[in-house]
């Protein structure tokens, strides 16, 4: 197997991309870029920092980002496991990725910027749900963005029912954890209390 090394060697391999591929990419928020991140509930997150690389998903009720103006989004940080990974990065590495995905769509959307986080109490509770404030808001500023052509949707099938592996056989969460931790933790009760939890901790 060859290894390639260098950026002339990838660009030999690949060839010069075409027009659209290059001039979709451009740094403030247009209409129609505009019209995808209003339409989509799920974003996943990248971040680095001194510890690696980190991706972590995000949903929300309706748009999961806000468009403040044309170079800047917020994403409010939901109740989660409190790992702060993500935030973690962000204090130490401002650089963000987020590529969106809008269901039924096979077009996603990517944007590169960096980051900061408020905690600001106006802003918190403007992304109030259900009178429940989020602990914070990243707010990102917009460096690169682009849509991503529906290959990868095609060829997964992602939307597609017929495609959709069924839960039935797959490891559950509460099996996990007890299989990880000599059945310190999780197990059947684990699963079985998981959606009256999760049910008053989305928000």
């Amino acid at each position: 197997m060859t290894t390639i090394t260098t950026v002339e060697q990838l660009e030999t391999l690949y060839g010069t991309p075409g027009a659209a591929s290059k001039v979709k990419e451009i740094d403030w928020i247009s209409d129609e870029y505009a019209a995808l991140i209003k339409a989509s509930p799920f974003v996943a997150l990248a971040t680095a920092g001194p510890e690696g690389l980190d991706c972590s998903p995000r949903g929300d009720r309706g748009e999961v980002v806000r468009i403040l103006d044309a170079k800047r989004v917020a994403l409010p940080d939901r109740r989660g496991n409190d790992r702060i990974d993500s935030l973690r990065n962000i204090v130490r590495d401002p650089r963000v990725a987020l590529l969106f995905l809008i269901p039924g769509s096979g077009t996603t959307l990517r944007i590169n910027g960096r980051a900061t986080i408020s905690a600001d109490p106006q802003l918190l509770e403007d992304f109030a749900v259900d009178g429940k404030a989020p602990r914070s808001v990243i707010l990102i500023e917009v460096e690169t963005i682009y849509f991503q052509c529906a290959r990868a949707i095609v060829r997964a099938r992602l939307w597609d029912a017929e495609a959709q592996e069924a839960a039935n056989g797959l490891p559950t969460p509460g099996a996990i954890l007890s299989a990880l931790s000599e059945a310190k933790v999780g197990g059947e009760a684990y699963d079985r209390e998981w959606p009256e939890r999760a049910r008053k901790s989305l928000w």
